[in-house]
């Protein structure tokens, strides 16, 4: 078997994304755009070689792989160009696949197939059919069916121009045929460019064969030039993703609207309404139930616990039978029990909430560890910090957090404790007792409203 040396194509402005960030960095589900290419070369055993260009050092800081050959292409002077700029670090043994940064949803296995067929022949090309070929390359084919060009559309004459099979622009070549092929090419063209596509009339000078694979899926092979077409595939790529879920037993209420930006793994029955985010590594158990608009990411849920709607969770671990939200908010290093309860418009931060604790509706939980069976009223807030620090609350099992109470850490409240409602707490409060601290109530008998002058 050669060596495969993968040559991504990456140097590309992409001035039609309007953006400040290069083309192949673009995000499409949770990866560049440049990243998703890498993977499907990555389990194909392949030498990494990018060339970049514009953005150079932003895309060589978005890549974490040390293995990557990083080739400079100073001038955009065309694919052809782009190619011959990798050529010196490349052996006369190995097979070059020709790869690009913004055609990210190119399968493994496509890409292996390909290459088998390069191995046999030294050249093979990878084609799709498109019923709509209008601006793409067409692959022309002599009476035997054996790749003798490219057309362009601009040089297609009218029974060309009927053909539908069009060039992808990925190939594979035996290294030795392609640096020939490269040492020859010619700017024959308005732009001065030097083209990758007219090494195909060389080898069939050459009598060399060019096998062809044709893409089953013309989505794989689908660039991305400007947002729309992102948005486009976006959609293509959370389609598969969702396919397979439901394919595994996942409930998806409305697939067109479901999101995974990451993994996610999950167990039977588990039902996921309109409009869910994840993003990150997820893990749901048995009988999870999430409701409308929640984002979820990186967070562990368990058996039979409900996420109830417009609520986010991140980096965060739930227990089972819990039932979080709605329109609750759990950030990082949140450890939710069992038979718990997070209500609306609470936010925990950092805490470990026990096992049948509740904390129902309008409080902030930050930086606290609460035990078993406490019960936390509405409008609690642990005031965590000073300016400078963040503090500790600990609220021991069976205790009892009045309503409107500031627990200003840090702070310990002890087991079975009972917290007055309207308090502000700033010492510990004994096991078994009830604390509180309140002002005196008062009604001045001689008072007046005052009235508009």
């Amino acid at each position: 078997m050669p060596t495969i040396n993968a040559i991504i194509l990456a140097a590309g402005e992409g001035s039609r994304m309007k953006s400040n960030t290069p083309k192949v960095l673009q995000q499409l589900s949770d990866k560049t755009l440049l990243r998703h290419v890498i993977d499907a070369a990555l389990p194909l055993g392949a030498n990494l070689n990018i060339v970049i260009g514009h953005g150079a050092e932003l895309v060589k800081n978005a890549i974490e792989n040390q293995g990557v050959n990083w080739v400079i292409q100073k001038e955009q002077l065309g694919t052809g160009h782009a190619v011959q700029q990798v050529m010196p670090d490349i052996d006369d043994d190995s097979v070059c696949l020709i790869l690009y940064g913004d055609v990210p949803f190119i399968q493994s296995a496509t890409l292996s197939a390909l290459l088998s067929k390069a191995i046999e022949t030294g050249f093979a090309l990878l084609s799709v059919v498109l019923a709509n070929p209008f601006g793409y390359g067409r692959i022309k084919r002599n009476a035997e069916g054996q790749i003798v060009a490219i057309v362009e559309q601009k040089d297609a004459n009218k029974s060309e121009l009927e053909i539908n099979e069009i060039n992808t622009g990925i190939m594979a070549v035996k290294a030795s045929l392609l640096r020939g092929y490269l040492d020859n090419l010619k700017p024959n063209n308005s732009q001065g460019e030097l083209y990758l596509t007219d090494i195909v009339e060389m080898a069939n000078a050459n009598n060399v064969t060019i096998s062809s694979c044709i893409c089953d899926h013309a989505a794989e092979v689908m660039g991305i030039n400007d947002k729309n077409q992102l948005a486009e595939l976006e959609r293509l790529v959370q389609q598969k993703q969702v396919d397979e879920f439901m394919a595994n037993g996942l409930g998806v209420k409305d697939p067109a609207r479901f999101d995974c930006r990451g993994t996610l793994s999950f167990g039977k029955d588990c039902v996921i309404d309109i409009n869910v985010v994840f993003e990150g590594d997820n893990e749901l158990g048995d009988n999870v139930t999430i409701s409308p608009n929640c984002i979820i990411k990186n967070s562990k849920i368990g058996d039979n616990s409900e996420i109830k709607a417009n609520s986010m969770i991140e980096d965060s671990t739930i227990g089972s039978n819990t039932a979080i939200g709605p329109f609750a908010r759990l950030r990082p290093e949140s450890h939710i029990g069992n038979n718990a309860k997070i209500g609306n418009f609470v936010e925990v931060k950092k805490s470990t909430i026990g096992n049948t604790s509740k904390v129902s509706h309008l409080s902030y939980v930050g930086d606290s560890a609460l035990g078993e069976g406490v019960n936390v009223g509405a409008g609690v807030i642990t005031c965590n910090y000073d300016g400078v620090n963040k503090h500790q609350t600990i609220i021991k099992d069976g205790a009892f957090i009045g309503s409107n109470t500031q627990l200003i850490a840090p702070v310990t409240i002890g087991k079975n404790a009972t917290i007055g409602a309207g308090s502000t707490i700033n010492r510990d409060a004994p096991d078994e007792k009830l604390t509180l601290s309140r002002n005196k109530q008062a009604t001045l008998s001689g008072w007046k409203r005052p009235t508009k002058k």
